[in-house]
C-alpha cells in the first residue's frame, strides 16, 4: 500500500519548508541520529570562522548539536535554536545551549552574533523569513554560512531502494530526482533565492568542500532511520528498506566506500 512521504501530506520538493511534521520527527531517537548522523569536513568549519568577524555562533536548527559541538571544539561560543525539545534536550546534555523554538518565530532581543550557521536543517525554514530573521540576529560584517552533507551510495545499493520508493513512497521526491547530488542542487539554489529575497546579505557564495567515509554495513542500516524519508515509515515498510539495503551491502562484500562533498550557501549582512 503506498505510504504518504511526509506522513499525510504529499511530498513536494519546492517547499520542504512546509513538511512540519517531517521537520520536526528526528527526535524520535535522537541517540541514534547523533550517533550515526555524518559530521561536517573540519575545513568547512575553519573556512567558515576564517570569513567571519568574530567566533560567536547562532546554530539555527541545531538537532542534537553535531555542528555546533565541532564549532565549539574550534573555539566558538554557540547557541543552538532548534523546533523539537527532544534534540535540544540531547544538545544539552551534551554542553549545547539551546533555546527551543522554530527559527521563523525566534527573537534575539539585543544579542547579535558573528555567525549564523545551519547544517543539514535550512530547507526545513521559510527562506525568505528565515533570512530576514538571520540578517537581524547579526552584527554587520557577519556571516550566514548554510550547509548540507551532498552524497551517495554506489548503485548498488541505490537501485534495489529506488524500486521499494517507487512502490511505497510513490509521492516521494526522491523518485523526481536522478540523484541526492540533484536534490542539494535544488536546496542550495533555493536557499540562494531566498537570500536575494530576503535582503540585507551580499550576493550568496558556494563553497563545495570533497569527502569521503567508509561505511560497514551495519553503520549504514543504523543510519538509515534517521533520514527524513524514513522517519515517519510504518515498521514493515522500514524493515524491508533496512534488509534492501543490507542485502546489497553484503552483496558488495560488506561494506562501501560513501563519497561525497559539503555543500556551503553563504554570504555577508550588509
Amino acid at each position: 500500500m503506498p505510504i504518504s512521504a511526509s506522513g499525510g501530506r504529499p511530498g513536494n520538493p519546492d517547499d520542504p519548508h512546509a513538511a512540519r511534521r517531517m521537520a520536526e520527527s528526528f527526535g524520535v531517537d535522537a541517540g541514534r541520529y547523533d550517533r550515526t548522523r555524518p559530521r561536517y569536513p573540519e575545513a568547512m568549519v575553519e573556512r567558515i570562522i576564517a570569513a567571519s568577524p568574530g567566533r560567536e555562533i547562532l546554530d539555527v536548527g541545531c538537532g542534537t548539536g553535531i555542528a555546533a559541538r565541532q564549532f565549539q571544539r574550534a573555539g566558538c561560543a554557540v547557541l543552538g535554536v532548534e523546533p523539537d525539545s527532544r534534540m535540544a534536550e540531547f544538545a544539552r546534555r551534551r554542553g549545547v545551549a539551546v533555546e527551543v523554538c522554530a527559527f521563523e518565530t525566534w527573537e534575539p532581543g539585543e544579542r547579535r552574533f558573528d555567525v549564523v550557521t545551519a547544517g543539514q536543517a535550512w530547507h526545513w525554514i521559510e527562506p525568505v523569513a528565515g533570512t530576514r530573521k538571520a540578517a537581524h540576529s547579526l552584527r554587520l560584517g557577519g556571516r550566514l554560512a548554510l550547509f548540507w552533507n551532498s552524497d551517495q551510495p554506489p548503485a548498488a545499493v541505490t537501485e534495489p531502494l529506488r524500486e521499494i520508493y517507487r512502490r511505497l513512497l510513490p509521492d516521494a521526491p526522491v523518485n523526481r530526482l536522478h540523484s541526492t547530488e540533484d536534490a542539494y542542487s535544488t536546496l542550495g539554489d533555493k536557499a540562494s533565492e531566498g537570500i536575494r529575497r530576503g535582503g540585507g546579505f551580499s550576493e550568496p557564495e558556494v563553497w563545495s568542500i570533497p569527502y569521503e567515509r567508509r561505511y560497514s554495513r551495519d553503520e549504514y542500516v543504523d543510519l538509515l532511520p534517521t533520514q527524513g524519508l524514513h522517519t515517519r515509515l510504518p515498521a514493515p515498510a522500514l524493515n524491508e528498506i533496512l534488509t534492501t539495503a543490507a542485502t546489497a551491502i553484503d552483496e558488495m562484500g560488506g561494506e562501501f566506500l560513501m563519497r561525497g562533498r559539503t555543500v556551503v550557501v553563504t554570504a555577508v549582512r550588509a
